[in-house]
Order: C-alpha cells, then structure tokens, then sequence
C-alpha cells in the first residue's frame, strides 16, 4: 500500500530532522542567521505535525506506519533539539539548556521507550495513543526549544513547568502501559 498523503508529510518531517541537526550544530556568532534557518526548520516541523495530524483524523487516513512515524518523527525532532542546543549552549549565551533539563527531559524518553518494548515483547502488540498530559508536555517542550532559539528571558522559568509536566504524564503513560500488561494475562 502506498503512503496516505498525512504519511508523507510525517515522512517530510523526519527528514527536516537532519537538516535542522546540522543547521544547529554550525551555529556561531559568525554564523547567527543559522539560528534563525534553526527556528525556520523547526517551526517547519512543528507545522507539518500539526497538518499531518489533521489530515489523518480529518480525511480518515490513520494508518499503522502513521502511529509508528508520527511520534517517531516527533521524538527525534524533540531529543536532537535538546541534544545538540545542549551541545552548542555556548553560542546561545544568554539562554541555553541545563543539563538537568535534557537528562530529564530525555530519560522519560527512554524509560517510555524501554516499557513500549517491554509491553510490545510481552502482549505481541502495542497501540500507541498519545493522551493530553502528553500532548501537553510536548507543546512545552517545544514552547522551550522556541524560547532557546529566540533568547527568550522567560524560557528559564518554562523549563521548570516542562520538567513537572514531563515527570507527570511520564507517570500517566507508565499507569498505562501496566495497564495494558496486566489485561494482557
């Protein structure tokens, strides 16, 4: 079966990732309109998300590949934002990622990833639905990755709710999927 069109955009998405990743990484004083090629692609991204998601529940073209590349492209656009900022934190002077924030950010990343595994080896299935406390928590993480590349004062302060978010529907995913392994005995 060919790609839906919400696919291909998904697909689209993913490959702005290295583009972006590259974009961030030769970011220097010299070299400032990089930032704003940065913040051009992202917000690229960030609206193809949306689009493809509408697109999707909207024309009725929700497929396996899509439930797998959505989120996948999303992760990836995510965790190379707050890696290589982390990274490049010196060419972002004034506002720029702890690393408390990334490794936490990142680790319930991981801990998610590890438990779908998990759930997908146990049952033989996993369905993946992103809830509100997740969608939430990825509008504040991008909320944040904006903040960095715009130098935004007030982005300090966002990490701190992010974080909170981020541990919270971190919690609600885990309920979920213990959940679904217990159903599956």
């Amino acid at each position: 079966m060919a790609l839906t069109f919400a696919n291909k955009v998904t697909v689209g998405r993913i490959l702005i990732v290295p583009f972006f990743i590259a974009t961030v990484m030769y970011i220097s004083p010299q070299h400032q309109y990089l930032r704003w090629a940065a913040l051009g692609l992202f917000m690229a991204a960030v609206i193809s998300d949306i689009i493809d998601g509408y697109i999707a529940r909207t024309r009725g073209q929700k497929t396996k590949a899509g439930a797998i590349l959505d989120p996948l492209a999303d992760k990836m656009l995510l965790i190379s934002a707050f890696i290589c900022l982390y990274i490049r934190r010196e060419n972002f002077a004034a506002i720029h990622f702890p690393l408390w924030f990334v490794v936490a950010i990142i680790s319930r990343d991981v801990i998610l990833l590890l438990g779908s595994m998990i759930i997908r080896l146990t049952t033989g299935k996993l369905e993946i639905e992103a809830n509100r406390s997740g969608k939430f928590t990825a509008f504040l993480q991008i909320v944040c990755v904006l903040g960095v590349l715009l130098q935004l004062a007030f982005t300090r302060y966002l990490w701190y709710v992010a974080v909170v978010a981020t541990f919270f529907s971190g919690v609600i995913y885990i309920k979920e999927g213990i959940k679904a392994l217990n159903e599956s005995t």
